[in-house]
């Protein structure tokens, strides 16, 4: 079968798109549509041009032998704000209020269109990290861990609070909650990393950082690198947060619970760098 180039173009942004942060050799491409490599590399820039203009990400070319293409998924900054946005317009309701100044945020992390372009934000801050795994805690944190996920190509891994029979062998920490200071316990399944692995820890909510300072102390028994933070929600916090490196999309500032109003801006991420190419 012979491709004509517009269903070439189609075929190839497809395949790229679902292969985000993969080396793709020219020869593949050329065996597949049975074309020359130096059409595919027509249609390829073609390709890396439309990308480019229209904010859908990087189209890297890496020479050589054992080279070829990488698609890097990248949102530019009013793509960015946008979400920001969004985001601190749903959280504004005074009904996501909850008891301790915390906010109902589940209809969000199951939106998949809206987890989607969080994860591709979060992936645009970390695409030349070279993450390897994506670590997240039962349960809130597993629909942004995938979103980011998804644009990077990695595995997720989710600690959990209690064993579970279908872990197999695990490793269990405990570690003080930064709210609450109480002692809790984390658990992760032994075959979930290997050792040496950098690893993107992320969570929907955070106040002062003691889950997140547990996974990283978990890593430690893993032998394994953080390799950053990213956080949907951070709570402004008088006391001195346990980690001070990461990402956030929104700031909740205050809530008043006698008049049911919250004060929301936006988190750090672009004072942390997250949109620089």
């Amino acid at each position: 079968m012979k491709w004509k180039r517009s269903e070439r173009l189609v075929d190839m942004t497809h395949y790229l798109l679902e292969h985000p942060q993969q080396l793709i050799p020219l020869t593949f491409f050329a065996e597949l549509y049975q074309s020359a490599k130096s059409s595919i590399s027509e249609d390829l820039s073609i390709v890396k041009d439309t990308f480019e203009e229209r904010g859908i990400g990087l189209l890297v070319t890496v020479p050589g032998a054992a080279g070829g293409v990488k698609y890097i998924p990248k949102m530019p900054e009013a793509a960015v704000r946008e979400v920001m946005q969004e985001l601190l317009k749903d959280l504004s309701h005074s009904d996501r209020l909850l008891p301790g100044g915390y906010l109902f945020m589940t209809d969000l992390l199951g939106n998949p269109e809206l987890m989607n372009r969080v994860g591709k934000v979060f992936a645009s801050a970390f695409c030349d990290k070279e993450i390897d795994v994506i670590m997240t805690v039962a349960t809130k944190g597993i629909s942004i861990a995938h979103a980011i996920a998804r644009h990077l190509n990695v595995p997720v891994v989710v600690v959990r609070r209690d064993n579970k029979v279908t872990e197999g062998s695990t490793v269990s920490i405990n570690y003080v909650s930064g709210s609450s200071r109480r002692i809790q316990t984390m658990v992760l399944s032994k075959r979930s990393m290997q050792s040496g692995q950098r690893v993107l820890i992320t969570d929907d909510f955070m106040k002062v950082g003691g889950t997140m300072n547990g996974m990283k102390n978990l890593l430690e028994e893993f032998d394994c690198t953080l390799a950053g933070i990213a956080v949907l929600v951070e709570a402004e916090h008088l006391d001195e947060r346990l980690v001070d490196d990461y990402y956030s999309l929104v700031k909740l500032q205050e809530v008043n619970e006698k008049d049911r109003t919250i004060a929301l801006s936006e988190g750090n991420y672009f004072s942390k760098g997250g949109n620089e190419r």
